[in-house]
């Protein structure tokens, strides 16, 4: 138990400079573009991770549900 916590606080403090990568092209277009239009881009890139997003976390719910009850 001890070890999966150290895990997880290990790449609670990792992930955000790994989160805070992008894409050099997406971050330039974006600041040629304007506020409203960067705007816009970075809804889309969120609109776009929603989806898969959405499924691996119904799946993991659902894997979650079914092993606690069987516990």
């Amino acid at each position: 138990m001890k070890k999966r916590l150290l895990i997880l606080v290990v790449f609670m403090f990792l992930a955000p400079a790994v989160w805070a990568q992008g894409c050099s092209m997406c971050t330039k277009t974006a600041a040629s573009l304007g506020a409203k239009s960067a705007k816009g881009l970075n809804r889309g890139i969120i609109y776009l991770g929603f989806v898969p997003l959405s499924i691996l976390g119904t799946i993991g719910a659902i894997w979650w549900k079914y092993n606690k009850n069987n516990s």
